[in-house]
């Protein structure tokens, strides 16, 4: 069982993270532009690997933005917003491989889906720290009504 570990991260920049990555994947979606998939790859995968306080899009508007006009911090546990980034980069690789490699409409089909869950992470209610949680609770989840910030 992982303990919790909490980072202090900008509150806008966190939005800016969830709304900017949602929004890459409904405009590869709606423009049908399999490089835009890649970035999003990249962009989660580095994120997993730097962890959520490192990320690059947190960074991005912690370094620009932010500077101008800082915003009030959000405490965020650092192994479930892992978790989440090695999800998504899971999904893009998905996506990746059916666009390129197996059969390019069920890789458009499951883009609008991929950007469907991302776009409600972006509205507030993660499902992919809501797992996360629940598999350290032993299934003994709270209601699903309940969100989780992503």
């Amino acid at each position: 069982m992982t303990t919790i570990k909490l980072v202090s991260v900008s509150y806008v920049a966190f939005l800016f993270c969830r709304i900017s990555l949602a929004t890459l994947l409904w405009i590869s979606f709606i423009f049908q532009l399999k490089w835009l998939v890649c970035i999003v790859f990249l962009i989660f995968l580095f994120s997993a690997i730097l962890k959520v306080g490192r990320a690059p899009m947190i960074l991005l508007y912690s370094c620009t933005f932010d500077l101008i006009l800082p915003s009030k911090k959000v405490m965020l546990d650092e192994n479930a917003m892992r978790f989440v980034h090695f999800l998504g980069a899971f999904m893009a690789f998905i996506t990746l491989v059916l666009l390129y490699f197996i059969y390019a409409p069920v890789g458009w089909g499951f883009l609008f889906f991929f950007a469907i869950l991302k776009t409600v992470s972006a509205l507030g209610y993660c499902p992919a720290s809501k797992l996360y949680s629940c598999a350290l609770s032993n299934g003994k989840c709270c209601s699903i009504l309940k969100g989780t910030k992503c």
